[in-house]
């Protein structure tokens, strides 16, 4: 993800990101008023500076969004890059990597439109992405969501 963000900004579309967490984590330092607010009770601390804002949202007690939720939250960009939520119903490219190899989620996954590996695998019926050629990963994801390079830069406006 950290090669392939730059590869397609490069071609000059904006794109965003989403990263399921599976565990307790937090963006907070204890001590920092906005920790602080949060831990008080707020449902949501909007942190905010010249260079980025950030915000938090509490469930308290609710159920974690679904990926559709969160992505009606974000502004509007031509890509945004989902990381986990691989039980969700979107379009995924599974990456497998030979040294931590798990189970393949594609046999059973309809939703998975290819393959990204650093070692050659048979027998998939999914396009096979070499890992290591950020390029042709690109490539794959521009032509698979039917995106058309830009020429413009991204708005930076959210």
């Amino acid at each position: 993800m950290v090669k392939l963000l730059p590869e397609l900004v490069r071609r000059g579309l904006c794109v965003s990101t989403i990263k399921h967490a599976h565990h307790d984590f937090d963006v907070d330092t204890p001590g920092k008023d906005s920790y602080e607010h949060r831990a008080a009770g707020a449902t949501e601390v909007m942190v905010s500076s010249a260079k980025r804002w950030a915000l938090m949202h509490e469930h308290r007690g609710g159920p974690e969004a679904d990926l559709n939720d969160l992505l009606a939250r974000m502004s509007p960009v031509d890509l945004v890059l989902v990381e986990g939520f691989k039980r969700e119903k979107h379009s995924k490219i599974e990456v497998v990597r030979g040294a931590a190899a798990k189970p393949i989620l594609a046999p059973n996954d309809p939703y998975v439109v290819a393959i990204a590996s650093d070692q050659k695998l048979t027998g998939i019926g999914l396009p096979l992405l070499d890992l290591g050629n950020v390029g042709a990963v690109a490539d794959f994801i521009v032509e698979h969501c039917g995106l058309a390079v830009q020429s413009a830069k991204c708005s930076r406006e959210a």
